[in-house]
C-alpha cells in the first residue's frame, strides 16, 4: 500500500481512547479500518473518499473495534513469552515449524559461520565471539534471512509460473507488522521469519502476494484466485494471526513487534 506520512487524530467522543492513525492510500479502492497488535486503530482512505467520510465509517464500527482490541488484548496476557537466546548449548530454533536444537561450537573462524540439518542448526565461533551474544545473534539473523531468501525465491518462482504472472525481488526485510507486500510494479518483499513457520505459511504469503499482481486489493476476486491456488490457505492464514508473535520472539527487534493486520474491517 502506497501511504503517506501517518499522523495520530485522537478522537472525541466515544472513541477518545483509541489511538487512531491515518494512512491515505492510492491503492485502497475503499475505506478500511485495520486494528494492529500494538493496540494501533489504522484508517486507511483512498483517494475517492474524504476524511469525513472514513470517520463516519470507522465510528459506524466501533464495536468491533473494541471487540478486536480486547480480543487482542486477551491474547497478548495469555501468551507465552520465549526466553532469550543463552548460548550455552541448551537453546531450540524453530525452524519450518519444528523446535531443533541450536548448538554452538568452538572454531577458528574469524567470523561465525551457521550450518542448517534437519536435525539441528549449529553455530561455529571463535571463544571471542562466543562472548558477544550480540554478535553471535547476527550471524544467526543473516544466516536465517538468507535462507529465506532462497526459500522465498523458490516459492515464488514455482507459484508464479501457476499462475502465469511475473514480479521483481524478493526483498527480504524484517518488517515489524507486515508478512508481505507487493507494489503496483510488482515488486515483492517478505519477511524473513517466515522461515521460522511452517513451510504452508510462508507458501501461503507468498500466493497471497503473487495474487496481487492479478488484483491489486482484497476483493472478492482476489481471495477466490488465493483459495484456488491454495484451496487450505484459511487454516495457514489463522495460524498466521494467531501465532504470528511468536516468530517475533526469536531474535527479537528491539521493541518487540507486533503479528501483521491482526484484523480489518472494510
Amino acid at each position: 500500500m502506497s501511504a503517506s506520512a501517518a499522523s495520530v487524530m485522537p478522537l472525541q467522543g466515544p472513541l477518545e481512547p483509541l489511538r487512531v492513525v491515518e494512512r491515505h492510500s492510492r491503492q485502497a479502492r475503499s475505506i478500511r479500518i485495520e486494528v494492529r497488535p500494538d493496540g494501533e486503530v489504522r484508517l486507511v482512505i483512498p483517494r475517492n473518499a474524504s476524511r469525513r467520510q472514513a470517520y463516519e465509517f470507522l465510528r459506524a464500527r466501533e464495536d468491533w473495534v473494541r471487540r478486536k482490541l480486547a480480543e487482542l488484548h486477551r491474547r497478548s496476557a495469555s501468551a507465552p513469552t520465549r526466553p532469550p537466546l543463552r548460548w550455552d548449548g541448551s537453546d531450540t530454533l524453530p525452524v519450518h515449524g519444528v523446535e531443533v536444537p541450536l548448538h554452538v561450537v568452538g572454531a577458528r573462524l574469524a567470523r561465525p559461520r551457521v550450518r542448517f540439518a534437519e536435525e539441528a542448526v549449529t553455530l561455529f565461533c571463535s571463544a571471542a565471539a562466543r562472548a558477544h551474544p550480540a554478535t553471535l545473534a547476527a550471524a544467526l539473523r543473516a544466516a536465517l534471512r538468507e535462507r529465506a531468501r532462497m526459500e522465498a525465491q523458490r516459492l515464488l518462482d514455482r507459484e508464479a509460473a501457476r499462475l502465469a504472472v511475473d514480479y521483481r525481488g524478493p526483498r527480504i526485510a524484517d518488517q515489524k507488522s507486515l508478512w508481505g507486500s507487493c507494489t503496483p510494479k510488482g515488486v515483492i518483499s517478505l519477511n524473513w521469519r517466515l522461515v521460522l513457520a511452517p513451510p504452508e505459511v510462508f507458501r501461503y504469503v507468498v500466493i497471497h502476494e503473487l495474487c496481487h499482481r492479478r488484483h491489486l486489493d482484497h476483493s472478492r476476486r482476489f481471495w477466490s484466485l488465493v483459495a484456488q491456488q491454495m484451496p487450505d490457505y484459511g487454516v495457514w492464514r489463522t495460524w498466521l494471526r494467531q501465532r504470528g508473535a511468536e516468530l517475533h520472539e526469536v531474535l527479537p527487534h528491539s521493541r518487540r513487534a507486533g503479528n501483521g493486520i491482526a484484523g480489518d474491517a472494510r
